[in-house]
């Protein structure tokens, strides 16, 4: 009974703190984080109120981190390369792998002539810049023996993008799931090329310096809430389907297809990680996406890797 006594106070004093702490303000996207975690039950009981904030794509939602708007937020390996070039200081706080046959690719509408990457030469691409999708463009075009300077790329947000593909405006869109699976499932568009062994396919948790200086605990307690979350993702892929469908309003065919055939890793910051970036960072500089060069080293926190995941500080 002594214990249980202990054990509670002990829980409490820890809890309390958390109680009392600021609002942990998170970057969302449509059908991403928040949903996320309420599908899997997450956001009952949190000791700490959590601010989420809506964005279209990773470009805006990486402004926001660089003008301290939000705490935190979900950007792709490569969006997050764009937002460390505009220099504000923000840290990767967890890396998490998504394998799923409908992630990040270039499609093209499913009667087009477009049949090889080299096809794309002198081709209008619609993506957004500084996008994985971007990204996926100037890794698959330089494996054709291509360059971008060969193609007319378009900037778009998504829903332009899909919009410009259906009406032949646009030859082919690079842009990454759920538009992907909306793509395939509804209009029928068909893969150029996928993301496989072009992209790492990695998610990054990125905070603010300011963040993880004065709200480390609310933090802490985000990230396992997220790693629970997406554990249940991967065993409950028709619920989570669900829940998505819910909000975005599509069939529940087209997150179905995407739920049921992708699986989520957490997996360790490590030095290799940070390399893989860098290489990233160095395409970006080359291709004039980036003004400047960008040591990606200074953009990583492996303190909040778990017991598990064994990281080194770069």
């Amino acid at each position: 009974m002594l214990t249980r006594l202990i054990l509670t106070a002990l829980l409490a004093s820890l809890i309390a703190p958390l109680q009392a702490a600021e609002p942990l303000r998170v970057a969302n996207q449509k059908s991403g984080i928040k949903l996320l975690l309420q599908a899997a039950g997450e956001l009952k009981d949190v000791p700490y109120p959590i601010e989420f904030s809506e964005f279209p794509a990773a470009a805006p939602l990486g402004e926001a981190l660089n003008a301290g708007a939000v705490d935190v937020g979900g950007l792709g390996d490569a969006p997050y390369v764009f937002a460390l070039g505009s220099g504000a200081p923000l840290k990767v706080v967890a890396v998490t792998e998504a394998d799923g046959r409908f992630s990040t690719s270039i499609l093209v509408p499913k009667d087009s002539p477009l049949h090889t990457v080299a096809d794309l030469k002198g081709k209008r691409i619609v993506t957004n810049r500084g996008s994985v999708g971007h990204f996926l463009v100037i890794r698959a075009l330089r494996e054709a023996g291509l360059q971008t300077s060969d193609v007319q790329l378009i900037n778009l947000l998504p829903s332009d993008a899909r919009t410009a593909l259906e009406a032949g405006s646009a030859d082919a869109w690079s842009t990454w799931d759920p538009y992907t699976t909306i793509a395939i499932t509804q209009n029928g568009a068909r893969i150029l090329r996928n993301s496989d062994s072009l992209l790492s396919n990695q998610g990054y948790l990125a905070a603010t310096q300011q963040a993880i200086d004065t709200k480390q605990a609310q933090l802490d307690d985000f990230i396992k809430r997220m790693d629970r979350a997406y554990q249940w993702a991967n065993s409950h892929p028709q619920q989570y389907a669900a829940a998505q469908a819910k909000v975005t309003g599509l069939p529940l065919a087209v997150h179905l297809a995407s739920a049921s055939n992708t699986r989520f890793t957490r997996i360790p910051i490590t030095p290799a990680i940070v390399s893989n970036l860098q290489q990233t960072a160095d395409i970006y500089l080359e291709e004039g996406v980036l003004t400047r060069p960008v040591d990606v080293s200074k953009g990583f926190d492996d303190r909040f890797n778990p017991p598990t995941l064994t990281g080194v500080n770069p």
